[in-house]
């Protein structure tokens, strides 16, 4: 099994066009339009295919996402490292230069005092699935397929319910939005309200944190 490097190590690789976000290492090429990006793509996936090592790509019409990590150890080896140094090379060959300041990567934190209580409806919510994080199964819920923020649960004293400032809202499927609501009632979740529905129902968790299952449909 390849060894995992540290944060350090990643650093003093010296790749500029590139930083490591969470456990992955991440770069942004600003192609400028779709053609120049989809140049960019395959001559990646030619380099990935001789490298045996794919990335993450996300392709939009004025610049391309690259997200390496190596999956077998969760975290970034030597591997991701050859990598990235041979996708700089090709996007400097076309002339495509990268952007790092608008590298971001977000997850969301949930103050908790029993996660065990939340953590079911919120994996339901937001329809996830269990991973295991090197070894262990993970407390936190976490999303490879970047579809979702992961969601980390952060111990704190019992309290009240808080008044709420923020919510996901969740946009499904208009013709599956109603099992995601019910798998999450079955969870240990209320229905607040379905007052909205079909174009949203509100939801909460056994400790008062709301989300709201959306779709594009209007309310009757």
């Amino acid at each position: 099994m390849a060894e995992t490097l540290t944060g350090q190590q990643v650093a003093d690789a010296g790749l500029a066009d590139w930083r490591q976000l969470w456990m992955r290492l991440c770069a942004r090429f600003e192609t400028g339009d779709f053609a120049t990006g989809l140049a960019l793509v395959n001559a990646i996936g030619a380099a990935a295919e001789q490298l045996d090592h794919h990335p993450d790509l996300d392709l939009r019409y004025g610049h391309l996402d690259v997200r390496l990590m190596s999956h077998d150890v969760q975290g970034l080896t030597e591997r991701d490292l050859r990598l990235a140094s041979a996708v700089s090379g090709l996007a400097a060959d076309l002339g495509v230069r990268a952007r790092v300041d608008q590298l971001t990567f977000v997850e969301i934190g949930l103050d908790s005092a029993d996660l065990q209580e939340v953590r079911p409806f919120w994996k339901a919510v937001l329809g996830l699935g269990d991973v295991d994080f090197r070894g262990e199964p993970a407390h936190d819920l976490i999303d490879f397929a970047d579809q979702v923020p992961n969601l980390w649960f952060q111990g704190t004293e019992p309290h009240e319910p808080p008044r709420q400032r923020f919510h996901y809202d969740v946009h499904v499927p208009h013709d599956l939005a109603e099992a995601r609501v019910a798998a999450a009632v079955e969870a240990g979740g209320t229905l607040v309200t379905d007052e909205y529905a079909p174009s949203f129902w509100v939801l909460a968790d056994p400790q008062g944190n709301k989300a709201c299952i959306c779709t594009w449909q209007d309310r009757d």
